[in-house]
């Protein structure tokens, strides 16, 4: 009864025509950042984020959500019909559904696709409703030691199934770390690492490093890309599955909205990981593996059920824990901080409604999707073909005026266009920047509860292991960074990411 009562919670505050309406605007945001290639969802949010400063806390992280799993349909989209992914997660679906449009399957490629992704995205919304109360619950047992033994684990695994080499995802979770220690010390008021710059006194806004790393540093980058996109595909049609199509992708939609379910929790994971992972156990287990690279069906409905699925159950983790599992996670964890919400198990009991609303928008925002995007397509298709020279120049005034507007000050906008640089150059040298934002996130936080867990055992370090919780989450850690330096398990990680 609890799951039904905590659900018409969920249903009464998402059907209010205000977030109704900044649902809407989520997806439909969320589908075009996923049809156009180089802008990214982490970009996205960033740059919206100080335009959430005016919005009920409710509506702000509805509509950032709903960016964040619109993205992964909008991804598909152009995967299937110009073979030009959207998104990372999306890559995988280009290999069978672009096939499969060549040869005149495109509606029926696009609707598998859609089908597969709201299937997952139902199920999901039934999974948290069912596991995040109990997570919850026991996270409210967790001291000091324990959250910082779990953020340990949390950056151990974000390196592990980081994409290229392990030593550059390390190094960017210790630069993450450094970058989070610059401000004044809560404890002592001491300035560290400010250089003498006053602006510096208050830490540097993550906002400033997302926009930076993530918005201009991939524009850069994609300049160097020559515009070739080629619309091969005019006119959609057919936009029903046959019922052999039917047959079978039930199967691959299953285990992929599973698998993603699974992958999605773990830091580092989401959408992109759970797409590649759907794909590599299809191809292994169907009947018609043959097909697969060819246009087979199922290499579509697989992926595209994992990666919506992943991308809604790493809400769970965020809400649930203030843990991010990725770096929108750790967007939307600042999106919380700055309705002065604090993230963690004492959401879901002092804000049900902002829980709970958040939970359902999600099935509605599905829901949403599903009738709008195959009718869209034709919009889907004219952006695509919008001039990278006209779009580009566009994001960096969004960008300027929303970091501007998070101080009035000109610093964080040359700020900025450091991280930019900086971000550019790693993007050059392999290195994801995705570890570093979370370290930059979650580097505060862990020396606050390693400071709090310190004070409570009198300066005594061992506490961190005489608690059981915290000594089976320190010895996962350890685990996983002894097995990625095994030569064989780095061979096979290699492996798993060469095609992204």
């Amino acid at each position: 009864m609890d799951i039904l009562t905590n659900l018409a919670i969920g249903f009464s505050t998402a059907l209010s025509l205000t977030n109704l309406a900044y649902c809407f605007v989520g997806v439909f945001l969320g589908t075009a950042v996923g049809v156009l290639p180089g802008l990214g969802v982490p970009a996205t949010v960033a740059m919206l984020l100080p335009a959430t400063f005016a919005l009920p806390p409710v509506s702000a992280l509805i509509m950032l959500a709903g960016i964040f799993y619109g993205a992964q349909y909008g991804g598909s989209t152009t995967s299937i019909l110009v073979n030009l992914p959207g998104e990372t997660s999306s890559v995988i679906t280009a290999l069978d559904g672009h096939q499969m449009a060549r040869q005149g399957k495109a509606g029926r490629a696009l609707a598998t696709a859609a089908i597969a992704s709201f299937f997952a995205g139902t199920v999901c919304t039934l999974l948290m409703a069912m596991f995040a109360p109990p997570l919850g619950a026991m996270a409210l047992e967790f001291g000091p030691a324990e959250y910082f033994s779990l953020m340990v684990l949390g950056l151990v695994a974000s390196i592990v199934l980081a994409s290229g080499s392990i030593l550059h995802a390390l190094g960017m979770v210790v630069i993450g770390l450094l970058l989070g220690l610059v401000g004044t010390d809560v404890n002592s008021g001491a300035q560290r690492y400010s250089l003498g710059i006053a602006e510096l006194t208050d830490g540097i806004n993550f906002v400033v490093i997302a926009m930076g790393m993530f918005g201009l540093g991939e524009i850069v980058a994609n300049l160097e890309t020559a515009d070739t996109r080629e619309l091969m595909i005019k006119k959609v049609s057919g936009l029903w599955p046959t019922r052999e199509d039917w047959r079978r992708i039930r199967a691959p939609i299953l285990r992929g909205t599973l698998l993603g379910s699974v992958l999605g929790l773990l830091p580092g994971g989401g959408a992109a990981l759970a797409s590649f992972g759907a794909y590599a156990l299809e191809k292994k287990v169907s009947r018609n593996r043959a097909e697969f690279g060819h246009g087979a069906i199922e290499g579509v409905a697989a992926p595209e059920a994992a990666n919506n699925a992943g991308a809604q159950m790493s809400f769970v983790p965020m809400l649930t824990l203030g843990i991010p599992s990725n770096p929108v996670m750790a967007l939307m964890i600042g999106a919380m901080v700055i309705q002065g919400i604090q993230p963690g198990p004492g959401v879901m009991t002092e804000q049900p409604t902002l829980f709970w609303g958040v939970v359902v928008s999600m099935w509605i925002g599905n829901l949403m999707l599903l009738v709008l995007n195959l009718p869209l397509i034709g919009l889907w298709v004219k952006m695509i073909s919008v001039p990278y020279h006209l779009l580009y120049p566009t994001i960096l005034v969004f960008c300027a005026i929303g970091v501007f507007s998070l101080s009035n000050t000109t610093f964080d906008v040359q700020l900025m266009v450091l991280f930019g640089l900086v971000g550019y150059v790693l993007k050059k040298l392999g290195c994801e920047p995705a570890p570093m934002l979370l370290g930059f996130i979650l580097g505060p936080m862990m020396e606050e509860y390693l400071r709090r867990a310190l004070l409570l055992s009198m300066g005594d370090p061992t506490t961190l292991i005489t608690s059981p919780i915290s000594a089976v989450m320190l010895a996962l850690a350890a685990i996983l960074l002894v097995l990625v330096l095994l030569p064989s398990f780095g061979s096979t990680r290699r492996e798993a990411f060469q095609d992204e």
